[in-house]
């Protein structure tokens, strides 16, 4: 029986590197086209893990719609991740612009918050698995400086919260509890168990290397 095929619901260029890092290359990227808005009374985590959800199953199904073309006859085993950055029950998306960016840094300068993380992966039979994980953040007090050092740089554009963990907000950063390559946009670890579940192991390919 042929291997299935990986297909990734996402162009983060981060998430594809954070998979490279436990030897998982995509065979397809399939970016999801869906509305992020947060529903009425919904809390940060519940918005992660739906996101996710909605996100793999939009995926496959554009997929699935043409089941003679890019999978060639295979199954497909379809991941998808949402990243949401909660202050209290206050969910940050991804600064529309430099001034929304400011208010975020602002808001999150000298207090921890949450970031969730909602992972989804559908296996080749249709079974959805998610989990959503949580790391706890902590931003040290900002001085004007540098936040407008940090605002110049840019790293804050399609940045959920307005921040990047692995870039200069790193100096910015002294608390972190959890799971790192979470805030990055995916946790490998509950990534990995979900896609062993699903029929892609990477110990097992590993070792039959």
């Amino acid at each position: 029986m042929s291997a299935p095929v990986l297909v990734l619901a996402s162009a983060s260029p981060r998430r594809l590197d954070l998979l490279g890092q436990i030897g998982i290359t995509p065979d397809l990227v399939q970016a999801a086209d869906i509305d992020e808005s947060r529903r009425r009374d919904e809390s940060p985590r519940e918005l992660a893990l739906r996101l996710a959800i909605a996100k793999a199953e939009a995926a496959r199904g554009v997929l699935m719609a043409e089941p003679d073309g890019r999978l060639h006859g295979r199954e497909a085993v379809v991941l998808a991740a949402d990243t949401v950055v909660a202050v209290g029950i206050r969910a940050l998306g991804k600064p529309s612009d430099i001034a929304e960016a400011r208010r975020f840094l602002d808001l999150l300068s000298g207090r921890r918050h949450r970031v969730y993380g909602g992972v989804c992966v559908i296996d080749g039979a249709g079974k959805a698995r998610a989990r959503v994980v949580m790391t706890q953040v902590g931003f040290k007090r900002l001085s004007l400086s540098e936040r407008e050092t940090y605002l110049a740089r840019g790293e804050w554009q399609g940045k959920a919260g307005g921040y990047a963990i692995q870039g200069l907000a790193a100096a910015l950063i002294p608390f972190i509890a959890g799971s790192y390559s979470n805030v990055v946009g995916l946790p490998l670890v509950e990534t990995a168990s979900l896609l062993a579940a699903s029929g892609i192991d990477v110990f097992n390919a590993a070792g039959d290397a």
